[in-house]
C-alpha cells in the first residue's frame, strides 16, 4: 500500500469509531433528480442498489461495514464514484479492501459523505451566491471544495486531486447520491 493513502488517512484511522449519527436536516428536494429512480430508491442504501455502475462502491461500502449507515434516519449526501473510477486506481484500489487496510478504506469513504441533504443545485446555488468555490467538511473531517464551470461542477481535495459530478443524481429520504467520475485519495508526496 503506497504511503501516500497511509499518511493521508492516518488520523482517520484512529477515528474508525462509529459515524455521527443524523448529521443534518433534509433540505430542498432536487428538481433533477429522476422520480423513477426516486421511487426505486427510498433511501441511499436503495439508490446504491439501483444503479447498475456503483458495484464496486457498494462492495467497498460492504467491507468498510458503512451500509447500514445509508440504511438509517440520519441525512447524508454521497459523493459517489462509478465503476469506472474505482478500476481506474488499479491495484491501489484492490489493496484498500484488504483486510488490514479497513481503516484506511474507511477513512477514505468518510471522505466522500457530506453531513445533511446536499443537493447539486444548493451547491451551485452557494457557488454563484459566493461569487465562487464552495468549501464543505466532510464526515472525516476534510475539506472539500466545490467550483463550477458552465454546468459542470466539480470536487477537489486540498492537494488538488479533483473529480466531477457525472450521471444524475439522485434524492432520498435520507439523502443524496451525486455520481462521481473519480475517486478522491490524495496524490502521493513522496
Amino acid at each position: 500500500m503506497s504511503q501516500f493513502i497511509k499518511r493521508a488517512f492516518g488520523a482517520a484511522a484512529l477515528a474508525v469509531l462509529p459515524l455521527v449519527a443524523a448529521c443534518g436536516q433534509a433540505g430542498q428536494e432536487d428538481q433533477s433528480v429522476q422520480a423513477t429512480k426516486e421511487e426505486k430508491a427510498s433511501t441511499l442504501a436503495g439508490a446504491l442498489n439501483s444503479e447498475g455502475n456503483m458495484t464496486k462502491l457498494q462492495g467497498a461500502l460492504a467491507k468498510s461495514e458503512l451500509t447500514g449507515v445509508f440504511d438509517g434516519p440520519g441525512s447524508y449526501t454521497l459523493l459517489a464514484p462509478n465503476d469506472a473510477a474505482f478500476t481506474a486506481l488499479g491495484e491501489e484500489g484492490e489493496a484498500l479492501l484488504d483486510e488490514e487496510q479497513h481503516p484506511l478504506l474507511v477513512g477514505l469513504l468518510r471522505e466522500h459523505m457530506l453531513p445533511g441533504h446536499v443537493t447539486p443545485e444548493l451547491i451551485a446555488e452557494a457557488i454563484k451566491a459566493k461569487g465562487g468555490p464552495v468549501t464543505m467538511t466532510t464526515l472525516g473531517n476534510g475539506k472539500l471544495t466545490f467550483t463550477q464551470d458552465g454546468d459542470s461542477i466539480s470536487v477537489s481535495l486540498e492537494d488538488g486531486t479533483t473529480a466531477s459530478f457525472t450521471g444524475t443524481p439522485i434524492a432520498t429520504s435520507n439523502g443524496v447520491l451525486i455520481p462521481l467520475d473519480a475517486v478522491l485519495v490524495p496524490k502521493d508526496e513522496g
